[in-house]
């Protein structure tokens, strides 16, 4: 049901027309699909649940719903993002036949899924049953602001304009023609429109206008299509039934009527000179009547009309031929949640830097819109040209933004399209490319954060605090739990100058984490290094560290940060320090990290102590530590993988233990030469130290760069 509600929609999907031979060069087969998944730039965002007003119940409806509604509706509702739940329950209702719950479940279905267009046609067909024409009407046009390119649901809209409104008054045929009109500007440029395109030219047929149609066929003369030569074939056609009077417009009809005569004169004078020799004397030239057009006459006009559209068709002929192989590799043109494969997304990605390279090597010379483009004198030029004053904007850059948009179909889900269409926007219109984020994040990727707090960066750089905050507060709503989403939070309120802010959010993110251990220990230290850095309070800091040790004695990240803090303050004093290294040391800690804080320990009395006895003292303490780890102590000595990990944690804060590879080891165990004249016991056991104390393992005890999430979203355990 999945796929035939997304592709299909269970048969609703018109069939295609027969499909011609590739052009010449290119040979190969395209693709049945008919491409009608596709979007034009600058459309409104979606469809609003709250837009659909529903209309009243029918007297013979029951009021309540079907048995097993409410359960499929809670399972739908449950679990939103499950695609097989809302299609079990669309199936469901429709085979109940209830209006009611079958309005209630589209409504809801189409605002979280609106790129299926066939249920916006099951959707206008439900209504329509009813007797609500209007709300019929309403529907089509919601769902064409959903999916403005879908040339189904455009061919679908006409249909059933033409099925109710009353043709025999003179406001209809116009209201017609210009939704064909409004259809030919959103699909006309798709590479699948050509049945938009051929209903458009037989309704205006039907109607007796054919100077109208001949102007139709001749704008799609101009647009690459897949049916590109069917159209070539029914303008010929056109012109031959009909006499060019009819089928031209009236500038195009007189100029070449007047070039055919001029060309007709002179070659009856040179006939005529001939014909003079040959007369029998006394015999006059029958006379003809002028402004009389003779079959000839109409006969060279209409080859003159050739003459001109066969140059445009071989030009479109190219530039069908170059995007060929582009469309055939398209295999899956409409939404579907379905994953698309590599080399699917591969071609979309290829067609778009191919149309974005024609773009630039184009850009010193750009042409008109081919689906505007038409000779004038005819109703639907007139139409057509309205509101074209924005003469600047190249055809080409439309055909790379309806690629885009066609592509943000088949790829809905993936956020690369998106990020990539907005990049392409943004040094165009900052309200276009911040359009695309609103689609994507408020429609498509409601769970995707990555390009969320993309968004909330965009708005961000450009000025708009209040939305950047928006974005990630809504984020946060929809995924709890997020540690990057709190931090982007309160950075965003610190490079705005709300210091005070920033704190009480990181404040609110460790109150509320108290049962999660890990992710306590995590805002805490983030909490703390922003009192410590910015706040300029390491007492604060200090406290915070101290009773995140409390719940979890065991984090060694904890214990590191705290550490450092001492060590780094310029009033904390010896005894602070080593009271650290003692809390470390008899916390339930892996043998190795307690090493590591002995080390840490002696290094900063080595640094900064008064005395040469409390060195000693404190390296006597550190030799016992070694001998009862027994064999851990050659393992922190070289280094092990153990400490290197532990130096690359998530939140930033380690202790380095690599060994640069240009520098040789020298054992703790081996001491320098004895100084002349020193104790011989003193001088070994403190030159011992000394040579640990030259080892660089020490060489690097900092915080690494703390926006270095990609190990995931959440702090590591």
């Amino acid at each position: 049901m999945a796929a035939e509600g997304c592709e299909e929609m269970s048969g609703n999907a018109m069939e295609a027309p027969e499909i011609p031979a590739p052009p010449p060069i290119e040979m190969a087969e395209m693709s049945d699909e008919n491409g009608s998944a596709a979007m034009v730039p600058e459309a409104p965002v979606g469809p609003d649940p709250a837009s659909f007003s529903m209309p009243p119940a029918a007297d013979d409806e029951e009021g309540d719903v079907p048995a097993d509604f409410e359960r499929l509706w809670k399972a739908a509702h449950d679990n939103p993002q499950d695609f097989t739940s809302w299609t079990d329950l669309l199936q469901y209702c429709e085979q109940e036949g209830h209006i009611v719950s079958s309005r209630r479940a589209l409504v809801a279905f189409l605002a979280r899924y609106p790129l299926c267009y066939g249920y916006w046609k099951k959707f206008a067909d439900l209504e329509r049953r009813t007797g609500l024409n209007n709300k019929a009407e309403e529907v089509c046009v919601q769902g064409l602001q959903a999916i403005p390119l879908s040339v189904d649901l455009w061919i679908h809209y006409i249909n059933l304009l033409l099925g109710t409104l009353d043709m025999n008054l003179p406001e209809s045929p116009k209201r017609i023609r210009s939704v064909f009109e409004d259809a030919i500007a959103a699909a006309g440029l798709d590479f699948h429109s050509d049945r938009l395109w051929d209903l458009y030219v037989e309704w205006e047929k039907e109607q007796g206008n054919m100077r109208n149609a001949a102007a139709v066929l001749d704008r799609v003369l101009r647009v690459p299509t897949q049916l590109y030569n069917t159209h070539y074939d029914k303008f010929k056609e056109h012109l031959s039934s009909h006499e060019p009077k009819q089928v031209l417009s009236l500038e195009e009809y007189e100029e070449l009527r007047t070039l055919c005569r001029q060309s007709q004169k002179a070659e009856r004078a040179e006939q005529a000179q001939e014909e003079e020799e040959e007369r029998p004397p006394g015999e006059e030239e029958p006379a003809t009547p002028e402004g009389t057009d003779t079959e000839e006459l109409m006969q060279k006009i209409r080859e003159q009309v050739l003459i001109h559209r066969d140059k445009v068709y071989q030009d479109n002929e190219g530039e069908v031929r170059k995007r060929w192989h582009f469309e055939d590799a398209i295999k899956r043109p409409y939404f579907h949640v379905k994953p698309l494969d590599r080399i699917q997304l591969r071609a979309w990605h290829s067609y778009l830097d191919w149309e974005i390279t024609q773009l630039n090597s184009d850009n010193k010379d750009p042409s008109q819109d081919p689906s505007q483009a038409a000779p004038e004198g005819s109703e639907v030029t007139a139409q057509a040209q309205e509101g074209s004053e924005d003469a600047a904007v190249a055809c080409d850059d439309h055909r790379v933004r309806i690629l885009f948009e066609r592509c943000l179909i088949a790829c809905a889900l993936y956020e690369e399209f998106w990020v990539r269409y907005v990049q392409y926007l943004e040094p165009q219109s900052v309200d276009e490319a911040r359009a695309v984020y609103k689609r994507a994040c408020e429609i498509h990727l409601m769970y995707k954060p990555n390009i969320h707090m993309q968004w909330a960066t965009f708005e961000e750089r450009h000025g708009d605090l209040t939305e950047a905050r928006r974005v990630l507060e809504a984020l946060e709503k929809s995924l709890p739990g997020l540690a990057v989403v709190r931090l982007r939070r309160a950075a965003l309120e610190r490079r705005a100058g709300q210091l005070d802010q920033s704190e009480a959010l990181l404040q609110e993110a460790v109150a509320e984490s108290k049962d999660k251990p890990t992710l306590h220990a995590f805002y805490s230290i983030k909490l703390a290094r922003l009192l410590l850095k910015l706040g300029r309070n390491p007492s604060r800091a200090r406290r915070v560290l101290q009773d995140a040790l409390e719940i979890s004695p065991d984090n060694d990240k904890l214990h590191l940060n705290l550490l450092e803090l001492e060590v780094s303050d310029p009033w904390a004093s010896a005894e602070a320090v080593q009271e650290c290294v003692t809390r470390a040391l008899a916390a339930p800690l892996a043998p190795h990290t307690k090493i590591l804080f002995s080390q840490r320990g002696l290094q900063f009395a080595e640094d900064f102590s008064n005395s040469i006895q409390s060195v000693l003292s404190v390296y006597e303490e550190h030799q016992k530590l070694m001998k009862e780890l027994g064999g851990t102590k050659r393992e922190a000595e070289n280094g092990d993988d153990e400490a290197e990990k532990l130096s690359k944690s998530e939140d930033g804060s380690a202790v380095a233990a690599q060994v640069p590879p240009t520098m040789p080891h020298v054992p703790m165990t081996t001491p320098p030469p004895p100084m002349m004249g020193a104790d011989m016991s003193t001088q070994a056991s403190y030159g011992g130290y000394s040579s640990w104390y030259q080892q660089p393992q020490y060489g690097s005890y900092g915080y690494q760069n703390t926006w270095n999430y990609n190990q995931g979203y959440y702090p590591p355990s």
